[in-house]
């Protein structure tokens, strides 16, 4: 447990050179799926791309009432998240947009908010409006889709202009003074008590054709793609820099 421990918050340090302001994006990320759970006793909630459990940790800090399934396709995140978060969420290893995926998560009733932050994006165009539709599938009436991550402006000179406010943000913040992605994983793959796993994850990679990509699309493409997936009512909540928090409700029944 030590050994995640220290692990898990190496990791988000490291993310903080990622997403600007990444604590403010949990905060809102909670506040809007606080609201739309409102009243209910015990909402089922779904992380989708979870890590090392990093936003269900904080779901469950706020919603301690709230089941909360956590979903990932990296071994050695989600052994993370089941060692060091093991009391925020029950851990489901799949790859998000796969034939079956959602049938692996074990749901037996309609999800109250489904959420995501740095996740979605490395999703191709067509995976992700698949992903959507079924997630419209899985949600209540009135339920949320809940997705924080970096969303250029459809314009190329306003997403320059967003990025570099976010760069900024960052380094008056001292995100860029943590140490990054591939240094995180470079370290993790040289400690034996995680060499399984990283074996695990490679061999997973691999079969994937090499990892995540970066797909970049703007948040005008997500949300025509949420409209498309059903969803009628989408808009951001809270942005800085090109990072955003992107809400797409689900129509109450009869509306």
């Amino acid at each position: 447990m030590d050994t995640a421990k220290a692990w898990v918050e190496r990791w988000e340090l490291q993310q903080q050179r990622y997403a600007v302001d990444r604590e403010e994006r949990f905060t809102v990320i909670t506040d809007v799926v606080e609201r739309a759970t409102a009243g209910r006793t015990r909402p089922l909630l779904l992380d989708l791309g979870c890590g090392p459990g990093s936003l269900s940790a904080r779901l469950a800090d706020r919603l301690p009432q709230a089941e909360i399934v956590a979903v990932d396709m990296d071994p050695l995140l989600l052994e993370l998240g089941r060692t060091h978060h093991s009391d925020s969420a029950r851990y489901v290893d799949t790859v998000i947009g796969e034939e079956g995926w959602t049938d692996a998560l074990g749901l037996e009733r309609p999800l109250d908010a489904a959420v995501s932050t740095t996740a979605l994006h490395y999703l191709p165009e067509p995976v992700l409006l698949d992903t959507y539709r079924r997630l419209a599938a899985l949600l209540r009436p009135g339920a949320v889709l809940v997705n924080g991550d970096h969303f250029p402006p459809d314009e190329a000179p306003c997403a320059d202009l967003t990025a570099y406010v976010g760069r900024r943000r960052a380094e008056r913040t001292g995100g860029h003074a943590h140490e990054d992605w591939q240094s995180w994983w470079t370290a993790a793959a040289r400690d034996p008590e995680l060499a399984d796993l990283f074996a695990e994850r490679e061999q997973r990679l691999a079969g994937l054709g090499g990892g995540a990509g970066d797909e970049d699309l703007t948040t005008g493409r997500h949300a025509a793609l949420l409209r498309q997936a059903g969803f009628r009512h989408v808009t951001p909540v809270w942005q800085f820099g090109d990072s955003a928090v992107l809400v797409a409700v689900k129509d109450d029944a009869g509306t």
